[in-house]
């Protein structure tokens, strides 16, 4: 069992900068891959992020390739999500995830979340 508590969401210009935290208790963090995802009102969740056990390797969607950072830290348990150049397109609640196994993109995959947190991107 693992509990996820996403924070660092909020207001922002386009243009600007957050960075999303994700802080998980409970079973090995380091034996999960861990996930980003959001939805927006009216749309499905989707795959923003992933990084493997160790952050060798990281994912993005195309939307956001260049602007966000994934990362994690298997010592604190957490794993961030930076996101620059924010723009309108952005804004969703963001949610961290955890999964076993192969595969990062899909969100079904997942089987540990958390509750959310809220991004607003004003133009």
């Amino acid at each position: 069992q693992v509990q996820l508590v996403e924070s660092g969401g909020g207001l922002v210009q386009a243009g600007g900068s957050l960075s999303l935290s994700c802080a998980a208790s409970g079973r090995t963090f380091s034996v999960y891959t861990m996930g980003w995802f959001r939805q927006a009102p009216g749309k499905e969740r989707a795959f923003v992020a992933a990084i493997s056990l160790s952050g060798g390797s990281t994912y993005y969607t195309d939307s956001v390739k260049g602007r966000f950072t994934i990362s994690r830290d298997n010592a604190k348990n957490t794993v961030y999500l930076q996101m620059n150049s924010l723009k309108p397109e952005d804004t969703a609640v963001y949610y961290c995830a955890a999964k076993e196994g192969p595969g990062y993109r899909n969100y079904d995959g997942y089987r540990y979340w958390g509750q959310g947190t809220q991004v607003t991107v004003s133009s």
